[in-house]
């Protein structure tokens, strides 16, 4: 191996790792500074919602259809276009004037970042093909990836008490810059003549589906559950995803081939894919409200505290994978999601506690991340290996596909339930002073975390509740509910994923 192909792939490594760690940040950097986001802005607790979502579910729509058009014009040059895309959208979030802006910036910077995600796996796999080599630079890549995500909350709060939120997105725009003079020097240029067409007819009907069903959820209760819009959007959302089985069924090439379904080993796998981002990712969202409006934590301290929460996430993929392979993945991921639903239950218990504290926080944060990273790698592993070679990619999409579909619709469940239990501690507490709609909306103030400002909207409550003790319980019984609903949903998915493992050999489909 010459030098200069040494030099090249050392390049194309670093900026690879340099736009995972972009694309972990983001996720991860953002939910801490959701509070001043809200202060600043005047946004509304849908607003934070969306924030997320619309960043989650634009990721969804285009990660199939990129592997396709990567192989067809070239990995190198799709890559190239979403990391300049990805510069571009960050700094319209960081300039966004109002929430609206911000709100469809991030819609397309999640696009944007979808593509550069696709394209780092697809350039790893082409640039490094031997196997010592290969495996050396897929686990760089994941440590960069797991350091993004791990230390996101620090970073954002860091940002944010040293300068301004719009620098948690502006760096990125600094950082794609440089990331695209990595990629122009290292990167070598590959692509597949006998790739195929776009999935057209799937990538619309099941992004419409996913977007109505979270749509649903978010505006649902304003809308009314039961009036003729809400019907509307759940009936178009059903015949969305309808349309999406029938497309995938009749298209010779779809993005989603459900006879992979027929492997249990895949179909275990995928629920633990479903299970890592039914509660643990959604909840990332919501805990920096808690630690900030709950605990009374700034920015900063909030982020620290998160630590314990996302970085087991990091250390713990090794001796998960050594769990696999020696109890086999249908008892690695199975434990890995119960430990994930007593890490719930714990910061349940933690956060009733008197003198509720990080201390009191820490041992179910610490086991969450813990079920998390005993997790990852085994599901990730499994999931391809359950399919034959040529069709690996698929599975690996279905498999990322599935993890941002759940993230996106748990990300507004876990809103719907947070408000609700506000709203039903809120009903005990302050009978009859408010009506329905005003009380809904003080609920939503609430799990927004903005609990300071409140009296400016309703001063009614400087009479109500003069020491502000109904709302901050309110806000803590809102917190037990939705991690009651994590712990119990991901333990009745780890159920799941353990039956459907015992039928499977032990050993390939």
């Amino acid at each position: 191996m010459t030098l200069s192909h040494t030099r090249k792939n050392a390049l194309a490594l670093a900026a690879v790792c340099l736009g995972s760690l972009m694309f972990g940040l983001e996720i991860s950097s953002v939910p801490v500074i959701l509070p001043t986001l809200e202060d600043v802005l005047h946004g509304s607790f849908k607003d934070m919602q969306w924030i997320m979502n619309a960043y989650t579910i634009a990721c969804t729509t285009v990660l199939m259809a990129t592997g396709t058009l990567a192989d067809r014009f070239g990995r190198k040059r799709i890559l190239v276009i979403g990391i300049a895309l990805f510069g571009i959208t960050s700094l319209m979030c960081g300039l966004a004037p109002g929430m609206g802006v911000l709100i469809a910036s991030r819609f397309l910077q999640g696009a944007s970042g979808g593509v550069m995600l696709i394209c780092q796996v697809a350039v790893l796999s082409q640039q490094f093909q031997e196997g010592k080599e290969r495996s050396r630079a897929f686990g760089v890549w994941g440590i960069v990836f797991g350091i993004g995500l791990g230390f996101g909350p620090v970073v954002g709060g860091m940002i944010v008490a040293l300068s301004s939120w719009q620098w948690v997105f502006l760096v990125h725009a600094v950082l794609a810059v440089l990331t695209l003079a990595l990629v122009f020097c290292g990167v070598q240029e590959s692509r597949d003549p006998q790739a195929g067409k776009l999935d057209i007819a799937g990538i619309v009907t099941l992004s419409l589906s996913v977007f109505g069903l979270t749509y649903f959820i978010t505006q649902g209760p304003e809308l009314g559950i039961d009036s003729a819009g809400g019907i509307g959007i759940v009936a178009a959302a059903a015949l969305s995803f309808l349309a999406f089985i029938v497309a995938e069924k009749i298209s010779p090439r779809p993005m989603f081939d459900f006879s992979v379904f027929r492997s249990r080993r895949f179909s275990g796998a995928l629920l633990g894919s479903v299970g890592m981002n039914f509660s643990f990712w959604p909840f990332m969202i919501y805990l920096p409200i808690y630690f900030q409006a709950g605990l009374g934590y700034d920015s900063v301290t909030a982020g620290l505290a998160l630590l314990a929460y996302t970085l087991p996430t990091l250390v713990l993929p090794p001796l998960g994978e050594r769990l696999a392979v020696r109890y086999q993945p249908g008892i690695a991921i199975p434990f890995g999601l119960f430990t994930i639903g007593l890490g719930f239950i714990l910061m349940k218990v933690g956060s009733g506690a008197a003198g509720a504290s990080w201390l009191t926080m820490l041992p179910g944060c610490l086991l969450a991340g813990i079920g998390l990273g005993l997790t990852n790698t085994p599901v990730t592993n499994t999931a391809t290996a359950s399919v034959p070679g040529n069709r690996a990619g698929m599975a690996s999409g279905i498999d990322m596909s599935a993890r941002m579909i759940t993230l996106a619709i748990n990300i507004a469940l876990m809103g719907l339930i947070l408000v609700a239990g506000i709203l039903s501690h809120l009903k005990t507490r302050l009978p009859l002073s408010f009506d329905p709609q005003a009380l809904r909306h003080l609920g939503e103030r609430v799990a927004a975390g903005n609990v300071a400002a409140l009296e400016q909207g309703f001063p009614e409550l400087s009479r109500l509740d003069p020491s502000g003790s109904a709302v901050h319980a309110a806000l803590l019984h809102g917190f037990g509910w939705v991690l009651l609903y994590g712990g119990i949903g991901v333990w009745m998915l780890a159920a799941m994923s353990f039956l459907i493992f015992r039928g499977a050999p032990a050993q390939g489909k």
